[in-house]
């Protein structure tokens, strides 16, 4: 059902500072901030060859990310984002064997510009999942 890892996700209190780590002191190509108002935050991504990370932070005061950083202040991985075909048919396989998808279970547009789905970190290794169509 999933392909390959489309990126990892980590929350930041700081984004220029944690893009400049990635970029200054890894060497390596990030994008411009992206304001995502409807998902509460703000992200930019690194490149790498075989996949990305997502950096996020919070984007006013709804944002889960903030929620995410009261328990961790540093910062951390917050999720990691698979590909799928199909993500209405991954949504109802997954719920049929018992996984919890977040929210009203419809999928929104993510920050790719494609629809995503979130699942429940209790279902896979307390990892929160995020699926995204390609």
């Amino acid at each position: 059902m999933i392909g390959r890892l489309n990126h990892v996700a980590i929350a930041v209190p700081d984004l220029a500072a944690a893009t400049a780590v990635y970029r200054d002191t890894l060497g390596a190509k990030t994008s411009a901030p992206l304001a995502l108002p409807e998902h509460g935050v703000t992200v930019v991504f690194v490149e790498l060859p075989n996949t990305k990370i997502e950096l996020l932070e919070p984007l006013g005061e709804a944002s889960p990310i903030a929620k995410f950083l009261e328990g961790n202040p540093a910062g951390g991985m917050h999720h990691l984002c698979y590909e799928v075909d199909d993500i209405l048919g991954a949504r109802d396989k997954l719920k049929a064997q018992g996984a919890r998808v977040l929210g009203d279970g419809n999928p929104r547009i993510g920050a790719h510009g494609k629809p995503v789905l979130f699942l429940h970190p209790k279902d896979f290794c307390g990892t929160l999942v995020e699926i995204e169509q390609v």
